[in-house]
């Protein structure tokens, strides 16, 4: 099986980004948070966004962050490799957000907001979920809802689940994002205001739709061709 570390690695294409940070601020970087609610196509429309977009563009799921933060040592190495001399921004990022309260969070939530930050840090990604619209003001910050019955209807279609067994992931997935946001960044994540762009995925606006909204939105936001 493939190292996390490789995965990221991969994913993360260190030649380009590097180069990036020897002309720009860490602020100027593009950036593209993702937040959606569970059965709302927000995942499938963050691959969408990065194929429209183009390299150096790449998609950062929670999946591949989760298991990243929990390498205490893979995640000391790939700070490292970023650049040396850039750790310190990263700190700064992380004292800005989180303060004196940084030392109490918890060892897996701390390596989470490193591999968090260093991957805002390299810029040209599309962050889904983790409340990472919260650590980055700077980037494009979206919202992805869907009408219940579509989110239900979906979850029926794709992973097979019984109506109720859709319905009781749901509630189980929105109260856990809920209370991740809440726990660390002190934020209601469904607070429209949190958010430059909301789109509600149904009828009328599809995942290609909502890909086309964003995608135009980061190309005026970040000056983009």
């Amino acid at each position: 099986m493939k190292k996390i570390f490789e995965l990221i690695n991969k994913n993360l294409g260190s030649n380009t980004f590097l180069h990036l940070f020897e002309h720009k601020k860490i602020e100027e970087l593009p950036l593209i948070t993702i937040s959606r609610e569970k059965g709302s196509g927000g995942r499938p429309i963050a691959y969408l966004v990065a194929k429209r977009l183009g390299a150096p563009w790449k998609v950062f799921h929670k999946i591949i962050i989760d298991e990243i933060a929990k390498e205490a040592n893979l995640e000391k190495a790939l700070i490292e490799e970023v650049d040396e001399g850039n750790i310190p921004l990263i700190e700064q990022m992380v004292d800005n957000v989180f303060g004196k309260a940084y030392m109490s969070l918890s060892s897996y939530y701390k390596h989470l907001i490193h591999i968090l930050s260093t991957v805002g840090h390299r810029g040209h990604a599309v962050i889904i979920g983790r409340g990472a619209n919260f650590l980055f003001p700077h980037a494009l910050k979206v919202r992805i809802i869907c009408e219940m019955n579509e989110r239900i209807r979906k979850l029926m279609k794709y992973e097979k689940f019984t109506k109720k067994e859709a319905m009781n992931a749901i509630d189980e997935s929105d109260r856990k994002r809920s209370e991740f946001t809440k726990s660390l960044f002190q934020h209601d994540q469904k607070k429209p205001h949190h958010y430059d762009l909301i789109v509600r995925i149904g009828n009328d606006i599809t995942l290609e739709d909502a890909a086309e909204l964003i995608t135009t939105a980061a190309k005026r936001k970040f000056n983009l061709k």
